[in-house]
């Protein structure tokens, strides 16, 4: 039976409804909707082919084998487990980008909870809010990053070169916090875990090909390929593999329907609001003309958290930005840290959050959302205010 759609589901219909009723009553100009669709045209490829090809990636086993050996290498203790996991999200997240995270990894950590009995949320929330937090140090490790790097005039030895210390400064914030709310024992039921045992593949070559298209899309994405291609290029490689090897896992289903109506929507309701007040209250909020020092950093940073919690980090991001003079490169960085550490609150918040939990949809993995919503607003409050510090520090 096809599946019923869910709320969110619906909430992703009624703002792609909305937005095209703005269009549609000339609230938005056609010429302006438009410009955002080709604007956003790149993201929207990037998002379906980054989910057919990890999707079928995950048919192939490669994340199980991958947690497999994690757990082996962990032996049984959870701080060691723990750790690795941590290390391993933020370097993916850094030298790659947090979509590439919640991509590749989090099929990883699910994998890994099913194969040593732990519970799925702790692995899963690690890559979530690491894909968020530790992507401050590399002009690659965000779109916001990018966004902001040609107004910056900064190289990307410069920027991690400014960004470095905060950025320590957040992973150390958020392993804390994974660890109390998610990892200690009273949250993970047990004080160890028995290491799983390697099983072999159902489909060598499958396996092969699979692995080879994950390479592929780190390789191409190291060589600067536009992230659209790179994906397109591993869901290409995947969908020949199983056209060829095993045509019963190519269905309708693979296609993310609902991340594509999401964004649409999203890019044409909030452009709409832009126009009839939102960049003005954005100016009021953010207070940027008091400069940079001290309080002006932290309330950027704030209205950046906030707002991206909102109507998504990459719109708050485009309409703060307005409003920060030139030649405030710190309330920028400011702006990056809030847009980029503070979408773990609601699920719309980023595009690496709505991919995580449609990973966790599709895996069946249950979310508590007050539970989401709690822990994320401490992390936000705690981090935010922590990272900003360590950047008003090293000023």
């Amino acid at each position: 039976m096809p599946r019923r759609p869910s709320a969110l589901d619906l909430i992703r219909l009624a703002l792609l409804g909305l937005g095209l009723l703005f269009v549609a009553t000339g609230l938005l100009p056609a010429r302006e909707a438009w410009a955002q669709m080709e604007r956003i045209a790149p993201i929207l490829l990037f998002l379906a082919a980054v989910i057919v090809m990890a999707e079928l990636v995950k048919e192939a086993q490669v994340f199980d084998v991958v947690a497999t050996r994690l757990a082996v290498l962990g032996r049984g203790n959870h701080l060691a487990l723990f750790l690795m996991c941590v290390a391993f999200a933020s370097l993916v997240t850094m030298f790659l980008n947090l979509d590439t995270t919640v991509v590749l990894l989090t099929p990883v950590m699910l994998a890994l909870a099913a194969r040593t009995g732990i519970a799925a949320l702790p692995p899963a929330m690690t890559t979530l809010w690491l894909a968020n937090t530790a992507a401050l140090l590399l002009p690659v490790s965000n779109l916001t990053n990018l966004l902001a790097v040609d107004r910056l005039g900064m190289s990307a030895r410069e920027f991690a070169g400014r960004l470095w210390f905060p950025q320590l400064v957040s992973i150390t914030v958020t392993a804390v916090l994974l660890w109390v709310f998610f990892w200690r024992r009273g949250r993970r039921g047990t004080d160890r875990y028995r290491p799983p045992t390697a099983e072999a593949v159902a489909d060598p070559l499958l396996f092969r090909i699979a692995t080879g298209a994950c390479v592929l899309f780190v390789a191409t994405i190291l060589l600067e390929v536009p992230i659209q291609l790179a994906a397109l290029a591993g869901a290409a490689l995947m969908l020949a593999a199983f056209a060829w090897r095993d045509r019963s896992k190519l269905t309708l289903a693979l296609f993310p329907w609902q991340l594509l109506v999401f964004v649409v929507g999203l890019f044409l309701v909030v452009p709409t609001l832009s126009r009839y007040g939102l960049a003005s209250v954005m100016s009021s909020l953010a207070g940027t003309s008091g400069g940079s020092g001290g309080d002006g950093a932290y309330r950027v940073a704030a209205v950046g958290a906030v707002l991206s919690n909102l109507i998504n980090n990459l719109p708050a991001y485009t309409v703060v930005e307005h409003v920060i003079p030139a030649g405030e490169r710190d309330l920028l960085l400011a702006l990056l840290i809030g847009t980029n550490i503070g979408p773990v609150i609601t699920p719309w918040a980023s595009l690496a959050t709505l991919l995580w939990f449609e990973w966790c949809r599709r895996r069946g993995v249950r979310v508590p959302m007050l539970t989401f919503v709690l822990t994320g607003t401490v992390l936000v409050v705690a981090c935010v205010t922590a990272t900003v510090g360590a950047l008003v520090l090293t000023a």
